[in-house]
């Protein structure tokens, strides 16, 4: 049985996300870091999405709770053999994969919405709507007309776009009139655009400075859409890609092409995992954040191992 894992990203964290996690007995070192970064009452601060939503929250947030619940479930699970991470995702990603530990994600995980936060602000306000509908060449013209950019590819007619907030604004009641469906995000900057260009030497500097280990698994990266082993790809890869378009539907062919049987969402919501039912139907694929327990999320996949086995 092959287990392929996917790390969502921010804005799919929502207040009643995961409670079981918490309900654990045993201690998480993981979740201890959560509570040092971002506070004691961080949980019940989720209900205020002012606070939510902040890049500083949000991203040590994901990366914590991926990393709490591969923590929890991995020793019950087989070894994955595929691993990819959605924009701030790659982080925990990159920690799952063995290319660094626990603790360097989450120290990651600030310095990375810092950066992002400080390049950000020398530019308009920013964000990121998501288009469902248009093919590239249908986008580019209000791309150009007013000043955006592709952030994210999700597929042949679905695509994440960032710039100036003013300038999505204008674009939303442009392809709305035309009767496109848009969808704008719980993220207040434009990730994955040039403008956060200046964010990644300030990323290259950081992960210079931290030791990159060889994946011991398959880890597709989103500034290439394909399987990086070297640690100074890594490296570069981790930092471009919070200023350049991130291909996911490469990512998750990339994903796809490692033959994976199953598919595992570690994170709250259930965003990827509907994307990927979309584009594989044939690849089972849930999110953790669908089940009440530990033990459901493991014995769903361990019914999904025995039905490959069977077939």
């Amino acid at each position: 049985m092959s287990l392929g894992l996917l790390i969502p990203g921010q804005g799919t964290q929502h207040p009643a996300m995961l409670p079981w996690l918490l309900q654990d007995a045993a201690p998480d070192p993981t979740l201890g870091r959560l509570t040092t970064t971002l506070g004691a009452d961080w949980r019940t601060r989720l209900d205020d999405p002012a606070w939510a939503t902040r890049n500083e929250v949000a991203q040590p947030l994901i990366t914590g709770l991926a990393l709490a619940l591969w923590a929890r479930l991995g020793a019950h699970l087989p070894a994955p053999v595929a691993v990819a991470g959605y924009s701030v995702g790659e982080v925990a990603a990159f920690s799952i994969a063995g290319v660094f530990d626990t603790d360097t994600a989450m120290d990651l995980a600030v310095a990375r919405a810092q950066a992002m936060n400080d390049a950000a602000a020398r530019h308009p306000a920013g964000g990121l709507l998501a288009v469902r509908g248009l093919v590239a060449n249908a986008l580019a013209p209000v791309l150009q007309r007013h000043g955006l950019a592709v952030a994210i590819r999700l597929g042949p007619q679905h695509c994440i776009v960032g710039g100036a907030a003013t300038a999505l604004d204008a674009a939303e009641r442009e392809w709305a009139a035309g009767g496109v469906s848009c969808t704008r995000l719980a993220v207040r900057i434009a990730s994955h655009t040039p403008m956060l260009a200046e964010a990644v030497p300030v990323l290259a500097a950081l992960t210079a400075v931290r030791p990159f280990a060889v994946p011991r698994t398959a880890l597709v990266c989103n500034a290439t859409g394909e399987v990086v082993r070297r640690p100074d790809a890594l490296r570069d890869a981790f930092a471009r890609q919070v200023a350049q378009t991130v291909p996911w539907d490469r990512c998750t062919e990339a994903l796809a092409e490692r033959g994976v049987q199953c598919v595992l969402e570690l994170g709250p919501g259930t965003t990827l995992s509907k994307l990927w039912r979309e584009r594989f139907p044939a690849i089972a694929a849930r999110s953790a954040d669908e089940f009440t327990s530990p033990e459901a999320v493991i014995a769903w996949v361990r019914k999904q191992i025995a039905r490959a086995a069977a077939q």
